[in-house]
């Protein structure tokens, strides 16, 4: 399982709640996406599957900086 650190939370200015919102928020539309492959296969068996764990996935993009959110302060 991969190390996921606080300090890659700093780097991009989320605190761990915010993390946790936009990581489920992304694993959702990953999932989505896989789905709609997973349909697709029985077609064409040549569809790449994406075969990590959606959430260390979602996780790990957060971390990266792909993963693109718009903070609002109205809460």
């Amino acid at each position: 399982m991969p190390n996921f650190s606080i300090e890659g939370l700093k780097k991009i200015e989320l605190n761990t709640y915010e993390a946790v919102i936009v990581a489920s928020q992304h694993a959702r539309r990953l999932n989505t996406k896989r789905l709609a492959q997973l349909e697709r296969l029985g077609e064409d068996p040549s569809v790449d599957l994406e075969t990590r764990k959606i959430t260390a996935v979602a996780l790990k993009e957060v971390l990266e900086g792909k993963v693109k959110f718009i903070r609002s302060d109205s809460m």
